[in-house]
């Protein structure tokens, strides 16, 4: 054994710490195109105690060490770059408080997001939290780590603006709180104390999350999707921008895909609608299509695709396996809602040119302040050539959204680098610094987020 395994033993316990290839090989790739990067350790803590002790071992080893939530980005986002310690966060899932009366709770960041909706349903079903549209077992801690949205996006914004409170590892090791919980006061709001975003959407290179309080919101009994179609994808922008004045729905979605051949160059609006009665259900819906949307029902561009019956909440990253071999990954992007129509027409083109069944999809943010875009390009994970083809339209679409002044969303290395290229050179100096301060040896996920200048 070496020194450091042995001192991740006798940390964790050893049935908690391993550096055996074939669990290594687990960690070493992710669900989408990257290619393998192997760890040298694997950890699973399960307090933050344990979580200190090892974050200061790999600073007096001068190892990398890489925080993992539930393995869902597709992106190589949480994959060891420079080798080193990956720290499995999924044993810390304690649910440690929920204040029903102040909507809000209190999580070890290594709780998956199923773990939390199905706590609430059972315990406390008037209330929800923001759900990512991943699988179940994404993580809180991994969500906040990309600035991750949810199925309130719309009207509440990114599961990063509902937080009140964060327990943070620094990367030399100190534990440090953010909030109303960082002067005893609990652990229900973030202000008005001095702002400290130095976490959120870092990708874990300032310091691992280990507790987070989240907002809560109205968990309504009746939940109803339904469709409202054009095919003008011009029309989309203005109809979401009915849609939220309105401000009554809970989710709003735009999408467009090739496959089935009834949806192709077809634009379908999902309006998650939802309330505590039928009259209230019915009472949104008039507003809705006899109000909002009967102008387009008249003049025959749009029509009502779908009126559900009781559904569950959406999974928007649920995907058919169009080249079969169970691969897709997608470029997110944060644009304005505007810029459907350009960012449906480019995503098909790059599509076709790699022989990819299209799939273009918008996720309204707040009342219309943004969209979250992605464009899904699927692979058979046993044809190199398929792989080849969706990474080389990952990386098509990156710069595509650069040309378009967008954000990417979720960026991948190589698309950290297009939007440092571009960023203001102060900003860009100070993330430098910032990163510099904070983790003066260098550990913490290198490769993300590295300023070389």
């Amino acid at each position: 054994m070496s020194s450091i395994y042995q001192a991740l033993i006798e940390i964790v316990g050893e049935d908690y710490a391993s550096n055996r290839q074939e669990e290594l090989f687990t960690y070493s790739k992710d669900l989408g195109t990257s290619e393998s990067k192997w760890p040298e350790y694997v950890v699973a803590p399960k307090t933050t105690e344990e979580v200190q002790k090892i974050v200061r071992l790999a600073n007096e080893e001068k190892i990398a060490i890489v925080p993992l939530g539930g393995g869902m980005t597709l992106a190589g986002l949480a994959l060891p770059l420079k080798g080193g310690i990956t720290i499995d966060m999924k044993r810390m899932e304690k649910i440690i408080e929920v204040n029903e009366p102040g909507r809000y709770m209190v999580v070890e960041a290594g709780i998956s997001q199923g773990k939390i909706t199905s706590y609430l349903h059972k315990h406390h079903p008037h209330l929800m939290h923001s759900e990512p549209g991943a699988p179940p077992a994404a993580t809180v801690g991994g969500n906040l780590a990309i600035h991750g949205q949810g199925d309130l996006a719309h009207p509440y914004g990114f599961n990063s603006d509902m937080v009140n409170g964060l327990e943070v590892i620094l990367p030399t090791g100190e534990i440090a709180r953010f909030g109303s919980c960082a002067i005893d006061a609990g652990w229900y709001t973030m202000h008005p104390l001095p702002d400290l975003g130095l976490f959120l959407g870092w990708n874990g290179t300032t310091g691992i999350m280990t507790k987070v309080s989240l907002r809560l919101f109205p968990h309504k009994q009746i939940r109803k999707m339904d469709l409202f179609a054009v095919e003008n994808e011009a029309l989309v922008p203005e109809i979401l921008y009915e849609l939220t004045h309105v401000g009554l729905s809970e989710d709003l979605v735009a999408f467009s895909s090739e496959i089935p051949p009834m949806m192709n160059k077809l634009h379908s609006i999902s309006i998650v609608i939802t309330g505590d009665s039928e009259e209230e259900i019915e009472f949104k819906r008039h507003l809705f299509f006899d109000v909002k949307l009967s102008k387009y029902i008249r003049s025959g561009v749009g029509g009502i695709a779908a009126v559900s019956q009781d559904r569950q909440r959406p999974q928007i990253s649920k995907s058919a396996d169009w080249k079969k071999g169970g691969g897709f990954e997608y470029v997110g992007a944060i644009m304005p809602v505007s810029a459907y129509p350009e960012c449906y027409r480019r995503g098909a083109e790059i599509s076709a040119r790699h022989d990819i069944p299209y799939t273009v999809l918008g996720r309204v943010i707040g009342s219309s302040h943004g969209m979250m875009f992605s464009w899904s390009y699927a692979f058979n994970r046993a044809d190199p050539e398929t792989v080849r083809h969706a990474r080389e339209a990952l990386h098509e679409t990156d710069e595509q959204v650069m040309e378009m002044n967008g954000a990417i969303w979720k960026p991948a290395v190589f698309g950290q680098k297009l939007m440092m290229d571009r960023m203001d050179t102060n900003t860009l100096q100070l993330m430098k610094k910032v990163k510099n301060l904070l983790d003066p040896n260098g550990i913490m996920n290198p490769g993300n987020w590295e300023v070389i200048q």
